[in-house]
């Protein structure tokens, strides 16, 4: 089964860029086969700007995000495995997707080994 993640990650930028915000990545920058410029990496991570007009050749592909852009005037080919992509939101207003780590594996969950029937149901527990 194919990852959820690239179609999030398509499906919000489109909405930021339709409302005329400005899509901003959140990359982990260690991540392995991450390109980006190593200078403005801080803490591990580094938030990319993914506007139309600072972009060109942007590609939200199934396996990574692509795109040329200039950094301090010098033009680059960044490279971002979906893996790397920690959240994706809007600059103005904060709102987007944050991913979690376990998300990504593309596995479903285990089976129980016994399905419950009601009468084998544990009722809940509140404890203060």
């Amino acid at each position: 089964m194919t990852s959820l993640k690239p179609y999030l990650i398509r499906a919000i930028y489109d909405w930021i860029v339709d409302n005329q915000f400005t899509p901003y990545l959140l990359v982990d920058a260690e991540a392995q086969g991450v390109v980006v410029p190593r200078q403005y990496v801080q803490d591990g991570k580094i938030v990319l700007n993914l506007r139309p007009q600072a972009v060109h050749g942007l590609s939200l592909g199934n396996q990574e995000v692509e795109f040329g852009a200039r950094f301090g005037g010098t033009p680059m080919q960044i490279t971002v495995p979906m893996r790397a992509v920690l959240a994706i939101y809007a600059q103005e207003n904060g709102k987007g997707m944050i991913f979690d780590d376990e998300g990504d594996d593309d596995t479903p969950p285990p089976a129980d080994s016994a399905p419950q029937t009601p009468s084998t149901k544990k009722k809940p527990v509140l404890k203060v």
